[in-house]
């Protein structure tokens, strides 16, 4: 049988909404946190090679990571909304 018919049998139709609130927010934090591993890691590289960059560097990863961790929340947001 399809998954979806299982949990369909087993959660019941309202349960489902909140199992796919949960699995949408979980995704968009395993997003955001990949997100953030590939600023720092960019960043990081950079300053290895232009030290002197190091400070501007710096400002524009803390202003790009704020961004994507406001969109992540944003979306977790959504998804719980949805789930009711």
């Amino acid at each position: 049988m399809l998954l979806s018919t299982l949990l369909l049998q087993a959660a019941g139709a309202a349960s489902l909404g909140k199992i796919g609130a949960a699995i949408g927010a979980g995704l968009v934090a395993i997003g955001a946190g990949l997100g953030i591993g590939k600023i720092g890691a960019s960043a990081m590289e950079s300053m290895a090679r232009q030290p002197e960059m190091a400070g501007n560097l710096r400002t524009n990863m803390l202003i790009i990571a704020a961004l994507v961790e406001g969109v992540a929340m944003f979306a977790v947001i959504v998804c719980f909304i949805a789930a009711v």
